[in-house]
């Protein structure tokens, strides 16, 4: 699928209301590094618990409610730091990736480094599948190689070095994809990588690109996938950075505007675990 961003669109599905202030705060959680459920909780995402609240049940045979858990995981760290943690998925990798030395590799400040001053470069792109830590993650990566491609450099600079030094794209590969649920949250939220990063390196959002391997259908999204099928899609709405951040970690929710943005209701399906 191939995404236009040239204009400002910002690709949050029409078809059935797409929470994408949930999906940001997601992927503002992953430019943290984090790897704990308990600051998602403390910012009402709750998209993660289902991981450590099946694991947790299996380890102590309680039938702890979500709420319950999710309760405990905000008021006692120790409780969190135990049962909150979901290994070493998305942040980890991307932003403190160890090698066999036992360095760190900030993946997303090489990026943004390299497309400030190599902006040519073939090697633009981070990924999370690490073959040693995959059976640690509560999760596999299912969008795996995010890839940055700049083009049209420099022709947006005016006489006097002002304007964009180029357009920015993105490429990602996901080698897994939940269509009923999780696509829609990960291409709100991988168009807004684009803008936070084009405005990062001074470039403009040039086209967000999705690759989907195993793409598949959960059989208890069919009643999902018909009523979404009946709807004709909307326009999508235009996305505005309200502020410039001194850097992609400096980011908040409260700096994304979202408008025209006209949705059909939304349609509630069971988390696949």
């Amino acid at each position: 699928m191939r995404f236009d961003l040239t204009d400002g669109s910002f690709p949050v599905y029409t078809t059935k209301r797409v929470y994408w202030k949930t999906a940001i705060k997601e992927m503002l959680w992953f430019l943290t590094g984090q790897t704990n459920i308990r600051s998602l909780l403390e910012d009402n995402v709750r998209i993660w618990t289902d991981w450590p609240l099946d694991k947790y049940r299996k380890a102590t045979g309680e039938n702890i409610s979500q709420e319950e858990f999710e309760s405990t995981i905000i008021s006692d760290e120790a409780f969190a730091a135990k049962w909150g943690d979901l290994g070493p998925v998305y942040g980890k990798q991307w932003r403190r990736w160890v090698d066999t030395h036992g360095i760190e590799h900030d993946q997303i400040a090489n990026v943004i480094q390299t497309l400030k001053s190599n902006p040519t470069s073939r090697r633009m792109l981070f990924h999370a599948w690490n073959v040693g830590e995959l059976d640690q993650m509560a999760l596999s990566p299912c969008h795996m190689t995010y890839q940055f491609y700049a083009s049209k450099l420099d022709e947006g600079r005016d006489a006097l070095g002002g304007g964009s030094r180029g357009e920015l794209s993105l490429l990602v590969g996901q080698r897994s994809c939940d269509v009923g649920l999780g696509n829609p949250f990960n291409i709100a939220q991988q168009a807004a990588l684009v803008h936070m990063v084009a405005q990062q390196v001074d470039m403009t959002p040039g086209e967000l690109v999705w690759v989907g391997g195993d793409v598949h259908l959960y059989l208890n999204h069919i009643d999902l996938a018909r009523t979404i099928l009946s709807r004709e899609p909307r326009p999508f709405p235009k996305l505005r950075l309200l502020r410039h951040p001194a850097s992609i970690d400096d980011y908040r929710i409260e700096d994304f505007e979202v408008t025209d943005y006209d949705p059909y209701p939304p349609i509630e399906a069971p988390v696949a675990v």
